[in-house]
């Protein structure tokens, strides 16, 4: 299990960093980190190579990544030394047994929520007419009115093609949404989806549907998500919700996504304590990145813009990342 797994990385960790240090600070030399292909990951490598390269002297470079090719490459070639955010679920098999032979260790959840997927309502909403659960939706389908058909409830689910529309439909039908008297609506795409939330929020209109944090659009709208009332089945996910033929969908709660930093355990053996002990540190909550990724969409940003933004607005969350002497140079850069 990943569980007994990430004990084991972190004893690893632990071996590093109380092992003689191999470098100095400003000798800690190349390191190659992942720039994966969306936003919350896109500013966590540009975080990464600037506490590394202004706070520890590293040459810190970025090379294009995404999640299956470059836990791939990590395992088979070394490279690149860190993938500050991977998606552990999107490639469990591999990242295990990578993690059981030695190859990789997972350093830190980055994301102290882990990448959170479920059913939201605006908060607005939710105080009004005091909606906390599932249930309490279904309750009330005349509080969201359906574009085609206003006698219906909405919920606005993935577009199509989405993986997350297969268990979008399938949880519909284990919690009864058809019978409650709602339809699912198919925003057709990612800039629909946002749309749909964007106009609701703008005119104080009530939104029912499926979303995920860490999120520019969670950063810039306040959102709640709804309790399920149902513990997470891992048995019911595997075998009937995350599957097309589902017949008999249960009710569950959505599998929550862990979202970890990966290092090769080469690259950790070598590096110096004090990098190693940064990446064992450097973790943040969703609202934290929900918040730099509003800023980043109404600013269009990079994500070397979010990553100075964060670390000019969150200096008392970083400087218990790094080292004192770190922190000095750091602010010095900004």
């Amino acid at each position: 299990m990943l569980n007994t797994q990430i004990v084991r990385s972190a004893v690893l960790l632990a071996a590093a960093a109380a092992a003689p240090q191999l470098y100095a600070a400003d000798e800690c030399g190349e390191i190659t980190i992942a720039d994966m292909n969306w936003a919350s990951a896109e500013f966590a490598a540009y975080l990464d190579q600037f506490i590394l390269r202004e706070g520890y002297g590293c040459d810190a470079e970025l090379v294009p990544g995404d999640t299956v090719p470059t836990t791939t490459s990590m395992i088979e070639k070394g490279e690149p030394d860190i993938a500050p955010e991977l998606w552990v679920n999107a490639a469990r098999e591999a990242i295990d047994g990578a993690v059981a032979q030695g190859k990789l260790a997972i350093t830190v959840n980055i994301l102290k929520d882990g990448g959170e997927e479920g059913w939201w309502v605006p908060r607005y909403t939710a105080e009004k007419h005091n909606l906390r659960t599932v249930s309490d939706v279904l309750s009330k389908p005349e509080l969201f009115p359906a574009p085609e058909d206003d006698s219906k409830g909405a919920f606005v689910t993935c577009p199509s093609g989405w993986g997350c529309e297969i268990n979008n439909r399938n949880l519909f039908k284990a919690f009864g949404l058809e019978e409650a008297g709602f339809v699912m609506v198919d925003p057709g795409s990612a800039a629909g989806l946002d749309g749909s939330i964007a106009k609701a929020n703008e005119r104080g209109e009530n939104w029912f549907g499926y979303y995920w944090a860490p999120t520019a659009m969670l950063g810039k709208y306040d959102m709640v998500k709804l309790d399920f009332e149902a513990d997470f089945d891992p048995q019911n996910w595997d075998n009937c919700i995350s599957k097309e033929d589902c017949e008999d969908p249960q009710k569950t709660s959505w599998s929550v996504s862990e979202v970890r930093t990966a290092a090769v355990q080469t690259f950790l053996d070598e590096a110096p304590a004090d990098v190693v002990d940064y990446l064992s540190k450097r973790s943040y909550h969703n609202t934290v990145v929900n918040e730099v990724l509003a800023w980043m969409a109404e600013e269009q940003g990079t994500g070397e813009d979010g990553a100075i933004y964060f670390l000019e607005n969150n200096e008392a969350l970083w400087s218990e990342w790094v080292t004192e002497e770190a922190a000095a140079k750091i602010r010095d850069a900004l």
